[in-house]
């Protein structure tokens, strides 16, 4: 057993199990190989077997990286090694590309020398009236080879480990499962769309996972804080099938920042201890305070921070009054509506500077649609105000496209073209390609090209909306996207030099960029990293605009940032809600239903509507001024 004596008693009043946080995914993914390495090396001394519970999905991938590292770089053999793993889609074909069994190999198995049967995956093509017998086989399997030393986990956010959904027993052995519906929305992506998700899965049960010598769960990014929080503090339940995790005598959680937000440690720490009460920590506190007890900030009492903990907090300071009107003032601050700045005013205490004005902006837009969704009412404000805006379009965003939408302007442009043989033919070609395609099958170059087409065409038609010349639409077609799958290539020097080029070419004061870290499909974190890689660069060659450039974080479709965080609030009106929906609908292919809605059903425009005016309230509620909406920011220090 693993030793946590290292953790805070105060910590452990609401922890139930240990929990240890790591900056980055990376780190936290880099311990737990460390820890699988020396496993399998004190085994081999030994003369035995190590025997690992694996599992699939974007979590363990990093994981996985550093142990194949270790068998190419530093001749570390596996040979010694058993695997199970966790589950498997029913019905499933094994050279599927959505199966487990090719997921294992691409990630893992094919770049060790791991014994083929010393590798155990569920059968995904098993049929039902054999299921119960293969299931006992696969258990006596693990129970043959002494257990499972090391179990490898991630969590859904209905709090299911492997495939056991809420409802699942403590005792539950391998078996067949139905998947939850917010199962399968999350699985969506990966097969495009939620019609083609199996309904039905293969797993092993709760109860072979606990029977594990030691447990490890990783979580990364915000998208899974709330359910860590339930699982780490909450009590025990079938509902959340986690929580059974807290009775093992030897579970660990490991996971990153952005995944531990919900801790109270995180966030809320002036209720685990004393706090070092630096302004930004009296910001979210005094936040925190008004929220809990549905008070605006100027009415909250000495007795109201004394009784929710931050009783130190009144030591330093001395009174609520000081601190609420602080607080208030800071928040005030944020709100303005010249994102480029005002010019000819006072800019001492305003987000923006004054100067120079007008200002070169560059929006970068992940997808052809991230501007307007995320920032639409920033973006034609700085154009009415006179900036000289322009978007960049990081990827074509190509593989979000139905494919009855290529079908649907093939036949615009055969009528248009008057019967066209060359074009009727190429019509005739892609209409007989789609339909023997498959769910997830690569596209065709051609039909690739045709799909990002059609997303330029939106972007250039909501451009033109907005006010932004056509000149100053840059379509960067960043290579790493262009794999024609959910899964991408990681960036190179060629997506980074395409960046710094189009930066060096415009060379502006303002960039806004999507910070949005937990975006389910990896694809605004990726383009965020080739960004902050380019403002390096440029940084270190000493280029001379670089030093007078604010960079503004927004976030995406998903959620919002914590108004303690903001730096730049943008009220909008009726009026600017209108011509933001406006400009959204421009992209006619996201319109009605999206290849990708992540785990909400509703429509973007609706997603974006409902956190801008939730933004607006929260400051409404604070005590400041009441607004029909509100665009928030974040501003990045590099």
């Amino acid at each position: 057993m693993q030793d946590f004596s290292f953790v805070d008693e105060e910590i452990l009043k609401f922890e139930k199990l240990p929990t240890q946080i790591y900056e980055t995914a990376l780190e936290a993914s880099a311990y737990v190989a460390r820890e699988i390495i020396a496993l399998v090396k004190s085994r081999q001394k030994a003369g035995k077997k190590a025997v690992l519970g694996l599992a699939t999905g974007s979590t363990p991938i990093k994981v996985y990286e550093y142990l194949v590292k270790a068998h190419l770089e530093e001749g570390l053999s596996f040979a010694n090694v058993v695997c199970f793993n966790l589950d498997e889609y029913l019905p499933m074909d094994p050279n599927s590309i959505h199966s487990y069994v090719r997921f294992m190999k691409e990630h893992l198995f094919d770049h060790l020398d791991i014994p083929e049967d010393q590798i155990h995956i569920p059968n995904g093509l098993i049929e039902k009236e054999e299921m119960k017998a293969y299931c006992a086989i696969y258990e006596s399997k693990i129970e043959a080879v002494g257990g499972i030393d090391i179990q490898i986990l991630g969590i859904g956010r209905t709090g299911h480990i492997g495939f056991n959904e809420p409802g699942s027993s403590l005792k539950s052995k391998t078996r067949m499962v139905r998947l939850d519906r917010m199962t399968m929305l999350d699985a969506a992506s990966d097969f495009f769309g939620k019609e083609n998700v199996p309904s039905k899965a293969i797993t092993m049960g709760v109860g072979t996972i606990m029977n594990a010598k030691r447990v490890i769960l990783m979580a990364w990014g915000e998208g899974k804080a709330s359910i860590i929080r339930q699982a780490v503090e909450g009590p025990i339940k079938e509902s959340i099938p986690a929580t059974f995790l807290q009775q093992h005598e030897n579970c660990h959680f490991i996971i990153d920042q952005a995944a531990a937000t919900n801790l109270t440690r995180i966030a809320t720490p002036w209720l685990v201890g004393d706090c070092e009460w630096e302004s930004k920590l009296i910001k979210k506190a005094a936040i925190w305070l008004s929220e809990k007890l549905e008070k605006s900030l100027l009415k909250l009492t000495n007795e109201d921070y004394n009784e929710y903990g931050m009783g130190s907090l009144m030591a330093d300071i001395g009174q609520a009054e000081t601190i609420n009107v602080m607080v208030f003032n800071e928040l005030q601050q944020t709100i303005t509506g010249w994102p480029g700045g005002k010019p000819k005013a006072d800019d001492t205490k305003r987000p923006e500077r004054a100067n120079p004005f007008p200002k070169k902006s560059v929006i970068f837009s992940p997808h052809p649609d991230d501007d307007v969704i995320s920032m639409g009412g920033t973006l034609l404000r700085l154009v009415d105000q006179g900036h000289e805006v322009h978007v960049a379009y990081q990827t074509s965003g190509n593989i979000a496209v139905f494919d009855d939408e290529v079908i649907r302007f093939l036949d615009f442009a055969t009528d248009i073209q008057n019967n066209n043989p060359a074009l009727e033919k190429q019509f005739e070609e892609v209409k007989a390609f789609l339909k023997q395609k498959s769910p997830g099958e690569v596209d065709s170059p051609v039909i690739q090209k045709f799909k990002g087409l059609i997303r330029k065409g939106e972007a250039l038609a909501a451009c033109r909306y907005c006010g932004v010349a056509e000149s100053r639409a840059h379509f960067q077609n960043l290579p790493f996207y262009e794999t024609g799958t959910v899964k991408k290539n990681p960036y190179s020097e060629a997506d980074i030099k395409l960046t710094y080029d189009l930066l060096q070419q415009i060379q502006p004061q303002q960039i806004f960029a999507a910070g949005d870290l937990s975006d389910p499909h990896g694809t605004h974190r990726v383009c965020l990293d080739i960004i902050f890689k380019t403002l390096e660069k440029l940084k270190e060659e000493g280029v001379e605009w670089i030093k007078d450039c604010y960079v503004w974080l927004y976030r995406g479709a998903w959620q919002e940032w914590e108004i303690a965080d903001m730096e730049m609030a943008i009220p909008m009106g009726p009026k600017d809600m209108i011509r933001k929906r406006n400009a959204i609908f421009k992209h006619q292919s996201q319109k009605d239903a999206a290849m990708f809605p992540g785990s909400d059903e509703r429509e973007f425009w609706q997603r974006a509507e409902d956190r801008n005016k939730d933004t607006a309230r929260k400051y409404n509620a604070l005590g400041l001024a009441e607004y029909e909406a509100m665009e928030g920011f974040v501003r990045y220090k590099f």
